[in-house]
């Protein structure tokens, strides 16, 4: 399965900011808000690269 253009600007949110990369894969549920919270604690780079695409 090759990666489109979205899947690459995917990734580069994931990286950028953790929040906005698991709401463009996921939208507004729980694993944004969780998310959220790690990523004020520091761990939400983590948790963003483990989301499968």
């Amino acid at each position: 399965m090759p990666f489109t253009a979205s899947d690459i600007c995917k990734i580069i949110f994931a990286v950028i900011l953790p929040p906005l990369g698991v709401f463009l894969e996921r939208g507004c549920n729980s694993d944004l808000l969780i998310n959220i919270l790690l990523t004020i604690l520091g761990v939400g780079s983590i948790l963003a690269s483990m989301n499968p695409a």
